[in-house]
C-alpha cells in the first residue's frame, strides 16, 4: 500500500500515514514499523510504501527505492 506521512514523532516512534489510493484512510504506525527499513525517522508529506499488520496498523514502512533496488527483506541498513 502507498501513503503519505501525516505525522511522526521521532522521540516515541508514533505517527500516522494517510493512504494515497483515494480513500484517504489513516493508519497508525505499528511499534516496529521502521525495523529493517532504511528509515530512522519520517517527515511530514513523505511518500512511503507499507503493509498492514493484523490490527490494521502500518508496518514494514519502506521507500519505493528499496523495492526498486530489490533489497533482501533481512538486510540491515
Amino acid at each position: 500500500m502507498q501513503g503519505v506521512v501525516r505525522s511522526f514523532d521521532p522521540g516515541t516512534g508514533e505517527g500516522q500515514l494517510v493512504a494515497t489510493d483515494g480513500s484517504r484512510t489513516e493508519f497508525l504506525l505499528a511499534a516496529d514499523a521502521l525495523e529493517g527499513s532504511i528509515f530512522r525517522m519520517l517527515r511530514q508529506g513523505q511518500r512511503v510504501n507499507f503493509d498492514l499488520d493484523p490490527r490494521g496498523n502500518a508496518t514494514l514502512v519502506r521507500s519505493g527505492a528499496e523495492i526498486d533496488m530489490a533489497l533482501p527483506p533481512d538486510i540491515q541498513v
